[in-house]
């Protein structure tokens, strides 16, 4: 199957993308780019939930070979970690990244000269790490970098609370979805995550980004994805209730053949020992426990 030609070529030669930059730009002047709805100016430097100021803040960049096998392939996710975060959950095993605020400031021009860097660097795709609150920055440096050549697949890694405006404007330009559906109890995303609705907003995310994008699409020569949605959950110590629902709403009310990553990698980091519940890692039977709620769903696992 040869691979198509990534979205966002289409809406720059369109003028779509364009579009999609000033209708961003003007979400940073009173913020709602994220369910937060901070509504600070951020381009007169006014900060909110998640830290983040007028420019993007870039913790590091690199070819990674620890993402999923479809996007990793020979060369790696060409990945960028963006500082920051509007989730900002207590447990991040990147913590000094996403509340801490570590890395350095960028511009557009060094966006995509990282974008370009990556593609050089024979990466199968450009894998943007918590990009939801710089998608503006985002953006403007794509079209500098698709002037320049770029044309590897955009992936969307992000923690799944999403607002419907701003995946609106990503429309036709994101190429793979990865949201990270983290929780099914509320109580526990509002003690965890500050975020008392999460899962509805993260349902409304998931299957507005299966309108966009569909399921999962690899090439067959190569096994890289191309395009489509991948779902991520990490299972959390004592929840593996949460794992059998999430994944119900997935088959049930996103596709039957939704591709999933069971994750397995929670560790206490970050603040999370000052919460009993999260104050010990995931263990091995309840690992295996989602692992065979997993496999009874049907759903494609990823591992």
């Amino acid at each position: 199957m040869h691979d198509p030609a990534p979205r966002y070529i289409m809406a720059k030669n369109k003028g779509r993308l364009e579009e999609k930059i000033r209708a961003s730009r003007d979400m940073l002047t009173c913020c709602t780019l994220c369910p937060r709805q901070c509504r600070v100016d951020r381009t007169k430097g006014e900060k909110g939930y998640c830290g983040a100021g007028k420019k993007a803040v870039v913790a590091s960049f690199a070819p990674h070979f620890g993402e999923e096998p479809p996007l990793v392939g020979k060369y790696g996710s060409g990945t960028i970690f963006f500082s920051h975060c509007n989730l900002k959950c207590v447990f991040c095993q990147n913590h000094d990244i996403s509340i801490q605020g570590y890395g350095r400031t960028a511009d557009t021009d060094q966006i995509a000269g990282i974008m370009l860097y990556l593609q050089e660097d024979g990466c199968h795709n450009i894998n943007l790490v918590t990009p939801t609150h710089v998608v503006p920055q985002i953006l403007e440096a794509l079209d500098t970098a698709v002037a320049h050549g770029l044309r590897l697949p955009l992936v969307y890694n992000c923690s799944g609370y999403e607002s419907m405006e701003t995946l609106e404007i990503l429309n036709g330009i994101i190429d793979i979805y990865m949201p990270d559906f983290k929780f099914w109890d509320n109580a526990a995303a509002a003690q965890f995550c500050h975020a008392k609705a999460y899962r509805q907003t993260a349902q409304n995310a998931i299957q507005a980004m299966y309108a966009q994008v569909g399921d999962l699409v690899v090439d067959d020569s190569t096994g890289i994805a191309c395009s489509g949605l991948l779902v991520r959950h990490l299972v959390m110590p004592g929840r593996v209730a949460d794992t059998r629902l999430i994944l119900q709403f997935l088959k049930e009310e996103v596709s039957e053949n939704t591709h999933v990553n069971l994750m397995s990698q929670y560790r206490p980091m970050g603040d999370a020992a000052r919460f009993p519940d999260l104050s010990h890692p995931l263990t091995p039977q309840e690992f295996k426990t989602a692992l065979h709620i997993g496999k009874e769903s049907g759903l494609n696992l990823i591992r």
